[in-house]
């Protein structure tokens, strides 16, 4: 079997291993490898449509690849990294001023934005808990399927939040994969942290 028959045939099995992938870095990069071998088969057989058209879809994969690595570099970036969040959020945001015992949200209303505390305290009431600046409110009814609040959080003193319309907050969760993912992240560590979240002892009535 000559060389050319060899890198005709690697190539081959090359496209079909790409249909086997599940994920796309691996998937892209066996493109480019059948791209390469497609195109010295092309060159050695002197078929030349083959040849043109790897060579045209070779630059195509390496481009598609480069997009995807960065893709998931920044995702990795925003891990964690609350600050780059909420840097993200704020030019999109509306600056509010709240007085103490003013509610912010009650439970079952319809969750319709989602906030940023800038500066006070409030209180989830149905935890008995106390949250300060740096903290983000809302977001799990805002992604929830239903839509609605799940607790009732009330201003402790004059406050100054940030907010952010539901359909401003999924429109950047689709066009932005980083932005998606680090509120997906806030969101289950916050469901993790309310679900250690100790009973109250009128919590622990209830549930007897």
């Amino acid at each position: 079997m000559s060389w050319t028959d060899v890198a005709g045939w690697s190539a081959s099995a090359a496209v079909l291993a790409t249909f086997c992938m599940n994920t796309m870095i691996p998937l892209r990069v066996l493109a480019i490898i059948s791209n390469v071998l497609f195109c010295l088969f092309g060159a050695s057989a002197h078929i030349y449509p083959v040849l043109i058209l790897h060579l045209i879809l070779l630059p195509v994969n390496a481009m598609r690849l480069t997009q995807i690595w960065r893709l998931v570099q920044r995702t990795q970036a925003v891990q964690g990294d609350h600050d780059l969040l909420i840097k993200t959020l704020l030019p999109f945001m509306s600056r509010r001023s709240l007085n103490a015992n003013d509610i912010l949200v009650r439970k079952g209303d319809q969750a319709d934005r989602m906030f940023y505390l800038m500066r006070g305290s409030m209180e989830i009431q149905e935890l008995g808990k106390i949250i300060g600046p740096g903290s983000l409110i809302g977001e799990v009814g805002v992604f929830a399927s239903n839509r609605t609040r799940m607790a009732t959080v009330v201003c402790s003193t004059d406050c100054e939040v940030y907010e952010l319309s539901a359909s401003k907050a999924k429109e950047l969760y689709y066009q932005n994969p980083a932005f998606g993912y680090a509120v997906l992240q806030i969101i289950i560590s916050r469901l993790l942290e309310n679900l250690n979240v100790p009973a109250t002892p009128m919590q622990s009535i209830q549930r007897r």
